[in-house]
């Protein structure tokens, strides 16, 4: 039922200032955070006779209780809505999920500097060249440099512990500073060049490489000259292929799309006139929402942003103009303490850069609208296959995974009718069980999932085991006896594989009556059941493959009583990794600072043992 508000009451204490409204629900929680120019005007609107808008009429159903905060200024009341959605996530708002911090390239200040990949708070001293979108941007930026500069990448443990030059050297992409195949003169000089080749300053870094070439060819130092000339050849095709804007600065060019549900805002991020990638952001927008309110709440929450690292640009182009975007404008330099211009009709070069922005977003609006489509089609078919009554809204899988029984571990992905719900997947470490006993593995993850469940907590509609009829009756079994009490148990269904174990060729089974029964191979639905099977098996195998390899790193010093955190780091630091501490004599161990030579007899036994 509706809950009643008393409108009209409230409606009579409210000022006509500038300020924030916060809309409550019947179990106090905030549904909705608004900003207003004039508090009485704008809350007035909402409980007219007449409403038009669908998302409206929601909204004002749900309403028990409204809050209200005066503020000074319309600039103000902005700033103060951003902070509240962000710590309320209201349901109705459009909300943003992004990033808290951005990827860099770090120019260490070491004696010999090392180029890294870097996110997160900059406690490392040395110069940092970013932000860039995503690790992907700055990984591909990373393999360009090792061609062109050939500057370490290596991080510290390593480049302390060589003894002769690594496979890097060997191919051209490291000058092996650390046993010194290069002058300290001549490797500052390539990271004076990559700097300035990171700051976009290409033609500069071409002079001084020709200058360069040209000084050696005189002096005849021919194989420093080809060398030289190398570099410069390299330069030059990774110039080609980077798009270079004529116009200096920095830039972010926001191209938005709207359509049935679905907002996309593609940014190309442009420093010192240099693209510096791409990225879509698809904010979650409420149902009936307008699109002067998703581009809005968009550019408020993604600039006004406190958290996030990002370094804000002179300069936003945005595709198309909204009613708050002046108002923004002047938030954000009052935020940030910094001029910025958004601008929305440009001409020439910035033109051409908002309509390729603007047709990736459409793009990405249209890829997800079909991805959407297929999936809800494939649940469709499931149904009609399965004879289900009810419209199945979640879907789990689990599976186990392991190496001849080391480091099981149980993984739990979850579809919903948009397709994988990767916020919901989950991975259970198995302990305690005999090495190898799939059976064991999966009552453990099954008990663990739905230990303490009822009615108010995520309850799946179908619930696939990837596995054979063993595996399914102890799923069921354990289903049964959580369940015992509740009204809506998962239909349990096992995979089993076919021959030769082809797709296309699987068994699947009843939990409830074992009855087993089979799918076309080019039916949508049984696509949809091997994508939740593959998907879960990914998430498994990748979880163990990581489990493993930590155990394999570690336990062979852990389990030595007496070495705690210290003396392993210690250990793995001056004798410079596992292998070589495994191969050092006591004498070699003795000598690492907090190791006795007592400490290192029992290391040195311990581990050929």
């Amino acid at each position: 039922m509706p809950v009643q508000f008393d409108a009209v009451l409230f409606l009579k204490s409210v000022s006509s200032s500038p300020g924030v409204y916060r809309m409550y629900d019947a179990e106090d929680v905030v549904i909705y955070v608004g900003k207003a120019k004039d508090l009485k005007k704008r809350l007035s609107s909402y409980f007219r006779k007449n409403l038009v808008h669908v998302k409206t009429q929601a909204l004002v159903s749900h309403i028990a209780n409204i809050d209200v905060t005066v503020t000074h200024s319309e600039t103000d009341a902005l700033i103060l809505e951003n902070d509240y959605i962000k710590q309320y996530m209201p349901r109705y708002n459009v909300l943003l999920r992004d990033d808290k911090s951005y990827p860099y390239i770090l120019l260490s200040h070491h004696k010999h500097p090392r180029l890294a990949y870097h996110r997160g708070p900059k406690r490392d001293k040395g110069t940092y060249f970013g932000p860039y979108p995503n690790g992907g941007a700055v990984r591909e930026s990373l393999h360009l440099m090792q061609k062109i500069f050939p500057i370490r990448q290596c991080d510290d443990l390593y480049y302390k512990s060589r003894s002769r030059p690594c496979l890097q050297y060997q191919i051209g992409r490291c000058s092996a500073p650390c046993v010194d195949k290069i002058t300290s003169e001549e490797y500052e000089s390539q990271v004076k060049l990559a700097s300035l080749f990171l700051k976009g300053k290409n033609q500069q870094v071409m002079v001084e490489l020709v200058s360069k070439m040209e000084a050696c060819a005189q002096s005849r130092e021919y194989e420093k000259a080809a060398s030289y000339r190398d570099q410069i050849s390299a330069l030059r095709r990774v110039a080609e292929q980077q798009q270079v804007s004529g116009t200096s600065g920095d830039m972010d060019v926001i191209g938005a799309h709207y359509a049935s549900g679905v907002a996309c805002f593609h940014l190309l991020f442009i420093r010192d006139g240099k693209i510096f990638g791409s990225r879509s952001y698809y904010p979650s927008v409420p149902a009936q929402t307008d699109m002067d309110e998703v581009l809005s709440a968009f550019m408020i929450q993604f600039y006004l942003n406190g958290d996030s690292q990002r370094t804000l640009p002179k300069e936003i182009l945005l595709s198309q103009s909204f009613g708050d975007l002046p108002q923004l404008e002047k938030a954000i330099q009052a935020a940030l303490d910094k001029k910025v211009e958004i601008k929305t009709n440009v001409r020439s070069e910035r033109a051409n850069f908002l309509r390729l922005a603007v047709t990736n977003a459409t793009n990405a609006v249209n890829t997800r609208l079909s991805h959407k489509n297929t999936v809800e089609q494939r649940f469709l078919l499931l149904e009609e296959a399965l004879e289900m009554t009810t419209r199945v809204q979640r879907m789990e899988c689990f599976d186990i995974s392991h190496t001849m029984g080391e480091s099981t571990v149980a993984s739990c992905v979850v579809f919903n009718r948009e397709g994988p719900n990767k916020a919901d997947y989950r991975r259970y470490n198995i302990h305690g069980i005999t090495p190898g006993d799939d059976y064991a593995a999966m009552k453990q993850a099954i008990t663990r999932r739905f230990d303490k469940m009822d009615k108010t907590g995520k309850i799946p509609d179908i619930l696939f085991i990837d596995g054979g009829l063993g595996q399914l009756r102890i799923a069921q079994k354990i289903v049964d006896e959580k369940f015992a009490d509740l009204d809506t148990p998962p239909m349990l269904i096992g995979i089993a594989k076919g021959e030769g174990r082809k797709p296309g060729l699987e068994t699947l089974i009843y939990g409830e009556n074992e009855l087993s029964f089979s799918i076309a191979a080019d039916s949508g639905a049984l696509h949809l059941i091997q994508h939740i099977r593959d998907e879960s098996h990914r998430f498994a195998i990748t979880g163990h493959r990581n489990k493993r390899q930590k155990t394999r790193n570690t336990s062979t010093l852990e389990s030595i009583a007496g070495v705690g955190p210290k003396r392993r780091k210690a250990l793995l630091q001056f004798l410079g990794g596992i292998q070589e501490v495994k191969s050092a004599s006591v004498a070699e161990m003795a000598k690492v600072p907090g190791i006795s030579v007592d400490m290192a007899q029992k290391i040195h036994d311990s581990l050929r043992g």
